[in-house]
């Protein structure tokens, strides 16, 4: 049972339709650290690159259903999820098929409703999950609203370089055109700055920018540049199975209880 004290998990979506700035390494390491804290979690994965598949585990060859064949609408979201070698997470993989999903659905009226029927029917049958976390493809197509179209909120991984608020304010104005068009309750839960070098002066100074354009939107936690964060997809497994006692592992850790944090502040804040 989640920490929310209601069976529906909440569903975030991690975007940013910038690649390379740490998203499917923050779903695989955050979903890591939820489930170590407790939690029990799915990652559905919707970028075709099926990274966040690989990073936890799941072989290509072992994903004879997909998150291409939920969209398709000919599988359920029980029949695609296979569980992970961490405790309490499961994934929903995905396979190169995704590419061409979008044109295959385009014509569809519930093209952008899809992935939010099969969570919706999955949880009306067997709600055993506290938090779904999403993965989303590098750029703001049918997947991404896809997800955005299912999910209670959304989180931005956002590197802290010179160019990290480019792109942001487009993905913010998406958020907005979703919540009035298609997912009303959509909300930014927040920005997570990753690949933080603290020796980097540059990167000092775009945490700092970044924290007085958007205040109480960004975490507190930041994840640092960390070797052992680079290294552990390459072994298939999350950081904080490959070196729990490093830097990015127990930023992760730190996150996910930060996250939980903030899930406990909105809830009371909607039931004042």
């Amino acid at each position: 049972m989640s920490i929310n004290g209601d069976i529906r998990p909440r569903v975030i979506a991690l975007a940013n339709q910038k690649g390379g700035v740490g998203k499917t390494t923050t779903a695989i390491n955050l979903s890591t650290a939820l489930a170590a804290i407790g939690e029990d979690v799915l990652v559905i994965d919707l970028d075709p690159q099926g990274n966040a598949s690989t990073g936890l585990g799941i072989d290509p060859e072992e994903r004879e259903k997909s998150t291409y064949d939920l969209l398709q609408g000919n599988e359920t979201l029980e029949s695609v999820v296979q569980s992970s070698a961490v405790p309490r997470l499961h994934v929903a993989p995905s396979t190169l098929d995704l590419l061409g999903v979008e044109m295959e659905i385009s014509g569809k009226d519930d093209r952008t409703y899809r992935l939010k029927k099969a969570i919706a029917a999955h949880l009306g049958r067997k709600p055993d999950f506290s938090y779904i976390i999403i993965d989303c493809p590098p750029s703001l197509n049918l997947l991404t609203l896809n997800a955005l179209a299912a999910a209670d909120s959304v989180i931005v991984p956002l590197q802290t370089e010179f160019f990290a608020l480019d792109g942001l304010s487009q993905l913010m104005r998406t958020v907005e055109q979703v919540k009035g068009s298609i997912n009303a309750n959509l909300s930014l839960q927040g920005i997570v700055l990753t690949m933080h070098d603290q020796r980097n002066n540059l990167a000092l100074q775009v945490e700092s920018d970044v924290r007085e354009t958007l205040g109480s939107l960004v975490y507190e936690t930041v994840i640092p540049r960390n070797v052992r964060v680079s290294e552990a997809p390459s072994f298939g497994k999350p950081v904080l199975l490959y070196d729990i006692n490093c830097a990015g592992s127990q930023a992760y850790l730190k996150l996910a209880s930060e996250l939980i944090q903030r899930e406990k502040e909105l809830l009371k804040s909607r039931a004042k």
